[in-house]
């Protein structure tokens, strides 16, 4: 219950900031442009609470759907304007107000995102360095001759400071079905240069690790089977396990590293096992089932265990990311625009058939990797935060009706022509727009079920 209620906060808070920053933009620009503003709601539907503020006395109230909020402004079209207040009236606006006021919204979220990014970037955050382990055998990494141990320090000419970036860097290149140089360099300090030609890459599916599907594997060194980290309510958690226990035996079978200890685990979902372990010189024996969860279609065993890591360990594995308080809003920018960017691509090639509507994540997928993001730590949510911003950016932009890239497109069309748009071409374009948008929530909630159902 203490784990539900801990996602279930990590998501309130991530879906509170987010709407209350986008509807900031909103009134901001409403407000510098003289338009009067009436109330500002978090969430839709009937008020649970609301006060007043400011010389408007504009509203500000907490509704009862909370999945969205608005700006309501003074409108003619919405009620009866006196006469003294007509100026100030949103529908009176001259069109270049009426469309920076609604663009607003969106370039707050971005906005947004730069500034938590910019913050990582400027404190510093601890990656995974890009160190390579055994390629997968007859995997195009393995036939393009890498080896366990190299470290990739660019990609086509580009610097890569960590695994993310691999990552990253690779997805977009193997969306753009393009060829790859990666520069390469091995214990020994010898430079080398490897191609890999990603045409060959399905990107139809994007939920598994891209990485995996080429053949990339992370570095990890043999460890000892000491236990670090406890997953808080996980299976290990509850039969007993103890961070520093070391595993002398899984099912009568000897352990003499950390990786025997995984691949036995991963190979028993829902299987019981018996450790052997030993506690401060004292051994004892204790029964656990591994939880099983998917794995790219696969069923895998877990039972919520890290290994416990020493400081040369994580020295050698990691690097801090971190730059001057200017390059920092330069790749916080650039940050920004690029998944902007491959969002953009995502939806397109849905669109089109390129990729899998499965790909489409609803409240539900949202709110676990809030709690799961909230749970690895501070960095690791802010993160979680302006990627989610900048989707709620994206899609605000889409020329949906009844999204503010509906309006936008409205706009245009009424600079284009020189006239507003109908009433009768705005009731078709909402009932379309309406349409549209219960149709990709019902796409989310359905994979949001799914990925619940196949754990």
């Amino acid at each position: 219950m203490s784990n539900f209620l801990f996602y279930l906060g990590a998501f309130a808070l991530a879906l509170g900031l987010l709407i209350v920053v986008h509807e900031a933009g909103h009134f901001a620009l409403a407000r510098w442009c003289g338009v009067k503003v009436l109330r500002f709601s978090v969430g839709f539907g009937k008020p649970l609470l609301s006060c007043r503020f400011g010389r408007d006395q504009t509203e500000l109230a907490l509704a009862a759907f909370p999945l969205g909020g608005y700006v309501k402004m003074l409108d003619e079209r919405e009620g009866e304007v006196e006469a003294a207040e007509l100026p100030r009236a949103f529908n009176r606006q001259p069109v270049w107000k009426r469309f920076v006021i609604v663009l607003a919204g969106p370039v707050a979220n971005f906005l947004l995102a730069i500034f938590m990014y910019w913050v990582l970037f400027v404190h510093g955050v601890e990656e995974p360095r890009p160190v390579l382990g055994k390629p997968a055998a007859q995997s195009m990494v393995e036939l393009a001759g890498f080896k366990e141990g190299e470290l990739v320090r660019s990609i086509n000419g580009q610097g890569i400071a960590s695994w993310q970036e691999l990552r990253w860097e690779l997805l977009q290149l193997a969306m753009a079905k393009s060829g790859v140089t990666l520069e390469v360099i091995n214990n020994k300090q010898e430079i080398s240069f490897r191609k890999l030609d990603l045409t060959s890459i399905d990107t139809s599916d994007l939920e598994g690790d891209i990485l995996q599907q080429m053949g990339f594997r992370f570095f990890r060194p043999q460890m000892p089977p000491v236990v670090g980290k406890i997953v808080p309510g996980g299976v290990a958690d509850l039969a007993g396990l103890r961070e520093g226990d070391r595993i002398l035996a899984i099912d009568g079978v000897s352990i003499a590293s950390w990786t025997q200890v995984v691949t036995i685990i991963r190979e028993a979902p829902g299987q019981s096992l018996r450790l052997d372990a030993d506690r401060q010189g004292k051994t004892f024996s204790l029964s656990v089932t591994p939880a099983e969860v998917d794995d790219r279609g696969k069923r895998i065993g877990r039972i919520g265990i890290g290994v416990q890591e020493g400081a040369d360990d994580r020295a050698a594995l990691t690097t801090i990311v971190r730059y001057g308080p200017l390059e920092s809003l330069a790749k916080a920018a650039g940050q920004t625009w690029e998944t902007s960017v491959f969002s953009l691509t995502m939806l397109g090639r849905m669109i089109v058939g390129g990729v899998s509507w499965k790909n489409l994540s609803g409240p539900v997928t949202i709110a676990d990797y809030a709690g799961q993001s909230a749970k690895l730590g501070l960095a690791y949510y802010i993160k979680f935060l302006a990627l989610i911003s900048i989707s709620l950016g994206v899609l605000n932009l889409l020329p949906i009706p009844l999204l503010d890239g509906g309006h936008l497109m409205y706009y245009i069309v009424e600079i284009i022509k020189g006239g507003p748009v109908s009433e009768r071409v705005m009731e078709i374009g909402q009932q379309i727009g309406l349409a549209l948008l219960a149709m990709l929530m019902a796409f989310a909630l359905y994979n949001d079920i799914n990925r619940l159902v196949s754990g």
